[in-house]
């Protein structure tokens, strides 16, 4: 919290400032825009509650339109809960194989060029293809 909102906050804190700060016209001023802000708060909060409200009722409306045609809710969300989700794409099979301090390594061809792999054609002089499976 910033310090102007302690200030605004603590009642001892808001009497010394405006004793030493502000005019009375100043204070007047800003209460007038405080309550203006206060008031906008308010009235974007009823509109949030009545929205909520609204959809509440929407919700109980939908819940006895699937009663009345004798679907149970519970059913409703079984079957949404059942949809196939999207599958994951078969891994590709390796391309190139190469050799780091004795263990074979393997890439796809996909992505970033393994350091050891790019540093065999760069100071080695070799190609991409000395490296095909």
């Amino acid at each position: 919290m910033s310090d102007v909102f302690k200030t605004l906050l603590n009642l001892r804190s808001l009497r010394a400032v405006a004793r030493e700060e502000f005019t009375l016209e100043q204070l007047q001023e800003a209460l007038e825009k405080l309550q203006t802000v206060v008031a906008e708060r308010k009235e974007a909060e009823a509109e949030s509650r009545q929205a909520e409200k609204e959809k509440e009722e929407k919700l109980k409306a939908y819940r006895q339109m699937l009663i009345a045609d004798g679907i149970d809710p519970e059913e409703l969300l079984a079957t949404l809960a059942d949809t196939p989700k999207k599958s994951k794409r078969t891994p590709r099979p390796a391309k190139y194989k190469f050799t780091v301090d004795g263990e074979d390594r393997t890439w796809t061809g996909q992505g970033r060029m393994p350091a050891p792999l790019r540093e065999a054609i760069e100071n080695e002089g070799k190609s991409l293809d000395d490296f095909l499976i």
